[in-house]
């Protein structure tokens, strides 16, 4: 399992490497890996994300740097 401080220097290595498709399947990639090892939810949940802010957080600044 990953850290969040892991995840974050992950981020931004995939964000110094230019931008397209690869950049989008790498951001892609590690959302799935946030999924799985801190137990995203499928579906928005308040009360997850309340408990988990930090983590939720720094998922939506990933998805959002996807140009897809």
């Amino acid at each position: 399992m990953s850290s969040l401080a892991d995840i974050n220097e992950e981020y931004e290595q995939i964000m110094r490497s230019p931008e397209g498709g690869a950049r989008d399947r790498n951001l892609s990639q590690l959302m799935n890996k946030m999924k799985h090892d801190f137990h995203i939810p499928p579906f928005q949940s308040d009360e997850w994300e309340q408990n988990n802010k930090d983590v939720i957080t720094l998922y939506r600044k990933i998805s959002m740097s996807r140009s897809k």
